[in-house]
C-alpha cells in the first residue's frame, strides 16, 4: 500500500447516529471504566473488563466505518481482531478439553495464521475499492 492510500480522502464517514459522538463516548466510559477497575484492585476486574469492551466497540465502530468507506485503511486492525478473538476461543476450548499443552498454541496459530491471511487480503481489497469509488467522486 502506498502512502497515497494511506492518508485520509475526502471528509470522514458520519456515524448513523450522527451528531452523537456515540464511538467516542464508548471509549471515555471505557477508559474510566479501566482507571476505575484498576482502583479498585483484584475486586475491578470485571469493570476493567468491561471498560476494554467499551473501547473495543467504540474503537471497532470508527476504525471500520473508515475503512468501508475509503476514507483510511485500517487493514491490519480489523484482520488482527476477529483472529485474535478465534484465537483465545479455541486456546480456551482446547484448555476445557485437557488438550496437551503443546498444542494449546499449534493448533490456533494453525487456524489463525490463514484466517488472518484471509481477512486482510479480503479487507485490504474491500478498502481499495472504496478508495477508488471514492476518488471518482471526488474528481480526482
Amino acid at each position: 500500500m502506498n502512502l497515497a492510500e494511506q492518508a485520509p480522502l475526502g471528509e470522514r464517514p458520519q456515524a448513523p447516529w450522527h451528531p452523537l459522538p456515540l464511538s467516542e463516548l464508548l471509549i471515555f466510559v471505557g477508559l474510566v471504566g479501566g482507571v476505575v477497575g484498576a482502583t479498585r484492585g483484584e475486586s475491578g476486574l470485571p469493570v476493567i473488563g468491561a471498560g476494554v469492551l467499551a473501547v473495543l466497540i467504540g474503537t471497532l465502530d470508527f476504525t471500520a466505518r473508515e475503512h468501508l468507506s475509503g476514507y483510511r485503511p485500517h487493514t491490519t486492525m480489523l484482520a488482527a481482531v476477529p483472529t485474535a478473538l478465534v484465537f483465545a476461543a479455541l486456546v480456551v476450548a482446547m484448555r476445557a478439553l485437557r488438550a496437551p499443552s503443546p498444542s494449546w498454541l499449534i493448533v490456533p496459530i494453525a487456524v489463525g495464521v490463514p484466517l488472518f491471511m484471509l481477512l486482510f487480503t479480503r479487507l485490504r481489497s474491500r478498502f481499495r475499492e472504496a478508495r477508488h469509488q471514492r476518488v471518482l467522486a471526488a474528481g480526482r
